[in-house]
């Protein structure tokens, strides 16, 4: 099978959104059948990225978390019944309830996000000024310590994204196992399943000669090489790994967990406990299980993975058990979303024609109305950018720039529609396009394309 589609629409994206580096790797029926560098994995140095090229996994890690504690229940050390409060002090009882093992592996504790994690991520890649002294599990627990009154639902009720419930998890694993978390994850997962280019340490990741340079991707400041976050979120986004131990990770769970899992572990971790709270999802609904989420219909197909991010590098992995498909995205920045440069893959993989996606059309259609629109004999003149899902334009002149945004409604046919709001008022607004030529209008202006 050609991927040469998947290798233009990438080379397309990370040009657009200027990201340094991608890796990927597409595995089918356990053997690699895809995997490919784009760009750099040091800009500075001219080095190209490379499918063995290593980079921060962030929260895909949480799923080697719950594959750790999934082992100790099968050994009988613990239930994921079990209430947290039976392997250390946790006081906090939601709605008089208490939090369980399961609780925390489904982001169902009932206490919002907390932020530990992007404080910790932000300091030490210069973005946050604030210091948070968090280095371990234990360090965790002691800045829980007074969240009693933010709790806001009964275990079970609603799904909060806890970074913080994870590295309790890491804990737990470390009381029953005597092990550090890191080093029981090497040894019964990482080093089982022949990742050996799978790091949570900075001393091993240092030594390897394919590294990712991490950059901050901010449009305001350019390209600015930096620096990964070691330490203090290892059990909830520690993991820096390649695109190539990433497809053996994945033929582990189409495999039904051999070697390193029973089939009933994969099974309850795969198991939707709890439905995101999102509305009108693209492919289905989505839930999520124990350390990993679930789209239930994307092309007819479960789809099931994680994605990750820590400001300085993104990663996503995604599998379709049916069809013994998966694939991972790596790269050295933050840009175009790795989950959409999956979902892409996975339906050529599928012999699906991937521009049909909704994402995709949804994209190119704002794309196309991009340009400078001016009035009649250029009276004014505005600058309209896609911005996300929505389309923005923008109108400067000496002294002031004035910027609208367009939300849209219809993007299918020749004729577009979109609204603004104004003072609470819903402002209609329509892009035709006949030809080459494409107008606008707004109000009570007309607008047409005067180029690019």
């Amino acid at each position: 099978m050609s991927f040469t589609q998947l290798e233009t629409f990438i080379y397309e994206k990370i040009a657009e959104t200027k990201l340094p580096g991608l890796s990927a790797a597409i595995v089918k029926e356990g053997e690699v059948i895809w995997s490919r560098g784009f760009g750099y994995r040091d800009a500075e140095r001219g080095l190209a990225a490379t499918p063995h090229s290593l980079y921060s996994i962030g929260s895909i890690s949480k799923s080697f978390t719950v594959a750790a504690i999934m082992q100790l229940a099968e050994q009988g050390k613990l239930s994921v019944d079990d209430p947290i409060e039976k392997f250390m002090p946790f006081p906090i009882q939601p709605g008089g309830e208490k939090v369980r093992v399961w609780h925390l592996m489904s982001h169902t504790s009932g206490i919002p996000a907390l932020a530990y994690a992007e404080a910790v991520i932000g300091h030490a890649i210069g973005a946050e000024p604030n210091w948070f002294p968090i280095a371990t599990g234990e360090d965790v627990l002691t800045f829980m310590q007074d969240v009693g009154s933010w709790v806001l639902n009964k275990p079970g009720e609603r799904w909060f994204y806890l970074n913080e419930g994870y590295m309790l998890l890491g804990l737990i694993v470390e009381k029953l196992s005597g092990q550090r978390f890191e080093d029981y994850v090497r040894q019964h997962i990482l080093e089982p399943l022949g990742m050996t280019r799978s790091f949570y340490d900075r001393a091993d990741v240092e030594k390897d000669p394919d590294v990712a340079v991490p950059y901050v991707n901010w449009a305001e400041q350019g390209r600015v090489p930096s620096q990964y976050p070691w330490g203090g979120i290892a059990a909830a986004g520690g993991i820096l790994s390649s695109a190539l131990d990433l497809a053996k990770y994945i033929t582990m769970y189409l495999k039904n967990g051999q070697p390193i899992l029973a089939a009933e572990s994969v099974k309850a971790m795969s198991t939707p406990r709890i439905q995101r709270p999102l509305e009108n999802t693209l492919f289905g609904e989505e839930g999520y299980g124990y350390g990993l989420m679930m789209k239930s219909d994307f092309l007819g197909h479960q789809v099931i993975g994680h994605g990750g991010s820590v400001g300085v590098s993104t990663a996503q992995i995604l599998y379709i058990p049916t069809q013994q498909l998966g694939i991972a995205i790596l790269t050295n920045g933050s840009g175009y979303a790795t989950g959409n440069f999956a979902l892409y893959g996975l339906a050529l993989a599928l012999g699906k024609d991937p521009e049909q996606l909704s994402y995709v059309r949804r994209e190119r259609q704002l794309k196309e109305l991009e340009g400078i629109y001016a009035t009649y004999k250029n009276t004014m003149r505005w600058e309209v950018k896609r911005a996300g899902d929505f389309l923005m334009a923008t109108e400067k002149d000496k002294y002031s720039s004035n910027t609208q945004m367009f939300i849209p409604e219809s993007l299918d046919g020749t004729t577009r529609r979109f609204y603004q709001l104004m003072d609470g008022v819903k402002i209609p607004a329509e892009f035709r396009i006949n030809g080459d030529q494409i107008d606008l209008i707004s109000e009570r202006y007309l607008l047409r394309r005067t180029g690019k």
